[in-house]
């Protein structure tokens, strides 16, 4: 099946769905095969077709389908996007309102685009017709139950079986593993987690005159909970509410959602829907790969841990995972395919893996002293001018506090900072907005 045949444009609904029987039992064997149709997922699909490989997309459910997400669209984000994807944006923000646990409430504004909403569904559909385009196939419905890189499954040392739950045999030369934060890909690799949050979030559609009064401004909301925060996103007819806190305290991060829709005078109206997901960060020391098989995104543990954001790491790495699922699947030898996978493993260490290390010490920082952080945000301009940059793409966490010396020295100061002992949310006037 030659890939330059098989890339033709597609209208309407996607091309390529692999039936159930096409390479079973027949000794066929993919160059790659990824598994998870979400963001890590089609972009390192993409990327593996792009070189020009046979590459497999599996997905459990059939899309679009939702997932428990903000939808923000930062500049990482955007910069690790196909060259002419076009975002569907269902807003722009300008506007950020920070409030702690609801009061001390400041707006700061930005004449430029802060970032970008999008409703998951459509990025993501988007993305993997990006993938097919490049000219992966797409198989939906496709649930793995484990991988095998040995026993009788495996032809040889350069092949791996991915083994569906109906008991179907897939294989390939090299595997990514992109199939969310519980994933079957991540255990077989070892993924170790360090970091469980719980999200939850509902979609609130809004009339007309409630939608305009959140166009281009969110809300970030600093939780009551260590390390807690809440949001408020629009998109066009529907309000995104969410919060996130460690898990263990799930009935009062329930409390804490439920609070701020009544904060924000939400409450009235009916959630078109509501969920909960579970978000986990690697540890330093975890694995990204065993023998031909590479794990990125959220199968990963890889996004940023003060926020929980997600999305820019997930294309980011999965661009990675792909590229170098490409090297494993050309490699003669074990010893080679070893190699690869190291040089992965050095390319997200050097670049996502220091962000979040940064970000690890931000949410320690945020988890005891929540009112500093506020008032550097609203009271003091080069935070916010440095979370305007950061949001916008111009620079990272990381970057700051490699670059900036007084950020490394302030940073430093507050690892040993005490926990703060006035209970956040006391009263005080609000301040004006400001304008970046």
């Amino acid at each position: 099946m030659p890939s330059g045949d098989r890339r033709t444009e597609r209208s309407g609904e996607l091309q390529r769905i692999v039936s159930s029987e096409e390479g079973a039992g027949t000794g066929e064997v993919w160059d790659v095969v990824v598994v998870g149709a979400g963001p890590a997922g089609a972009s390192a699909a993409r990327a593996a077709a792009e070189a020009g490989r046979r590459v497999l997309l599996l997905e459990k459910a059939e899309l679009p389908r939702y997932k428990t997400c903000g939808g923000g669209i930062i500049g990482p984000s955007r910069d690790a996007l196909p060259p002419g994807f076009e975002l569907p944006l269902r807003d722009r923000v300008h506007a950020v309102t920070f409030s702690l646990n609801g009061k001390l409430s400041r707006t700061r504004r930005s004449k430029r685009m802060l970032f970008g909403l999008v409703n998951r569904p459509e990025f993501d559909q988007r993305l993997v017709e990006a993938a097919v385009k490049a000219g992966a196939e797409l198989r939906t419905g496709a649930a793995v139950s484990r991988v095998e890189q040995h026993g009788p499954a495996v032809p040889d040392r350069r092949t791996v079986a991915v083994v569906l739950s109906g008991g179907e045999i897939l294989l390939a030369r090299a595997v990514v593993g992109a199939d969310g934060s519980a994933s079957r890909i991540g255990a077989h690799v070892g993924v170790r987690l360090g970091q469980v949050d719980l999200g939850l979030e509902s979609e609130i559609p809004v009339p007309p005159e409630v939608a305009r009064d959140w166009s281009g401004r969110v809300l970030i909301d600093w939780g009551p909970l260590p390390g807690s925060y809440g949001w408020v996103f629009p998109k066009g007819d529907t309000l995104t509410v969410g919060v996130i806190s460690a898990r263990g305290e799930g009935a009062a991060t329930k409390r804490y959602l439920e609070d701020l829709t009544a904060r924000c005078g939400l409450s009235g109206f009916e959630p078109s829907i509501s969920s909960g997901h579970l978000t986990r960060c690697r540890t330093d020391d975890s694995p990204l790969s065993r023998g031909r098989v590479l794990v990125c995104g959220d199968a990963a543990g890889l996004l940023e841990p003060w926020t929980r954001e997600g999305i820019s790491f997930a294309l980011r790495s999965g661009r990675l995972a792909g590229q170098w699922a490409v090297r494993i699947a050309e490699a003669g030898d074990a010893v080679d395919a070893r190699r690869q996978a190291l040089n992965y493993t050095f390319a997200i260490k050097s670049g996502l893996g220091v962000e979040m290390g940064v970000g690890r010490r931000l949410l320690d920082v945020f988890s005891r002293r929540p009112r500093l952080l506020h008032t550097a945000l609203v009271g003091f301009r080069p935070a916010w001018t440095a979370f305007a940059q950061i949001t916008r793409g111009s620079t990272t966490l990381a970057g700051i506090v490699r670059t900036h010396p007084v950020a490394r020295r302030a940073l430093s100061t507050l690892d040993r900072a005490p926990e703060e002992t006035a209970a956040p949310g006391d009263d005080a006037p609000a301040t004006e907005p400001g304008r970046a």
